[in-house]
């Protein structure tokens, strides 16, 4: 799928599709006649892409200093190639971009690939230090809030769920509702695992029971609602049903780092069921764990935790059964 006027291209929806169904599927970007082959490749990996480059016999493979970017040698369609890859799932989406500009001072300018390779990342360099966009955790994490805040309207109304959202205001745990206080965890890795900032995120306040929703998504291809999506689902939902909150749910929206302006093209979908347990249940670091005076010394506090496989605990005052995105 090449424009020899523009380059070579391929839209990150078809992509987008490609992995939302679990197809593999492989675009060649350079033409039959010309040297070396470049091809696009979907999903052989095990729902990931890469760009697949023919290396001639004295051609060597680039040197990735990106931890994220990992570049090996493969034997595909009868040939040494070299396969650029990445190994962060929540990257993907930027990637896609990066591969084509490499295709494209591959098969529009005849660099070679070494040569293509470093000139693209020399020049994303400061692209890649500052996001194009929200930064994916961040709006991966704002997806998995709105669906638990509209589940909560669906019980509570809308006012009092757009109230009981604190996280965006500097609180330290997402939800705050009449008696107990709800942290909710999403991620897009293939296991459970969630990041936890500081030490008292996962403490619950003295009478405050603390219960903890966990979320995976997974890329939803059409089918998939992306954060712009949902978005504007909820405020359109707050607009018919109590217009007088839309003020608080905005600030909330803008303190979260959301932009009509940002670009926003990747659909996700729940991948499982939401696995709600109580805070105590989460395998996590406590100030009871760390001494008083290793906590004077201790300015800030970032671990991952895997919930992998854990069972619900039982008596969750929160259901989240089913949850999809609004």
């Amino acid at each position: 799928m090449t424009d020899s006027a523009e380059g070579p291209s391929l839209p990150w929806s078809t992509v987008e599709h490609y992995l939302g169904e679990g197809h593999a599927a492989s675009y060649p970007l350079s033409t039959d006649a010309a040297r070396p082959l470049v091809s696009y490749e979907i999903g052989h990996g095990g729902g990931d892409i890469a760009l697949f480059v023919e290396l001639g016999r004295n051609d060597r493979l680039p040197r990735s200093s990106l931890p994220a970017i990992h570049i090996d040698q493969v034997s595909a369609k009868g040939l040494r190639m070299a396969r650029i890859r990445t190994t962060q799932v929540t990257l993907m989406r930027d990637f896609h971009d990066l591969l084509l500009a490499v295709a494209d001072r591959i098969v529009t300018k005849n660099r070679s690939l070494d040569h293509a390779f470093t000139e693209t990342v020399d020049g994303w360099s400061s692209l890649l230090n500052r996001p194009r966009m929200l930064d994916v955790q961040r709006r991966i994490g704002l997806l998995g809030e709105l669906a638990t805040l509209a589940r909560l309207a669906d019980t509570h109304g809308w006012e009092s769920a757009v109230a009981s959202w604190t996280g965006p205001y500097g609180e330290e745990h997402d939800f705050a509702l009449g008696t107990f206080d709800l942290e909710v965890k999403t991620t897009a890795t293939e296991r459970r695992r969630h990041v936890i900032h500081g030490i008292e995120q996962l403490q619950a306040a003295p009478n405050r029971p603390l219960w903890v929703a966990s979320l995976r998504l997974t890329r939803g291809g059409t089918g998939g609602r992306t954060l712009a999506d949902a978005v504007h689902s909820v405020r359109r939902a707050v607009t018919e049903q109590s217009p007088s909150t839309l003020g608080r749910l905005d600030a909330a929206l803008d303190r979260s780092g959301w932009s009509a302006d940002l670009a926003d093209d990747e659909r996700w979908t729940p991948r499982d069921e939401t696995l709600v347990l109580a805070a105590d249940a989460v395998p996590r670091l406590t100030p009871a764990l760390i001494t008083a005076a290793t906590l004077e010394r201790i300015s800030a506090v970032r671990y991952e935790t895997d919930l992998t496989g854990l069972p619900p605990t039982p008596g969750a005052p929160v259901d989240l059964a089913g949850l999809l995105l609004p």
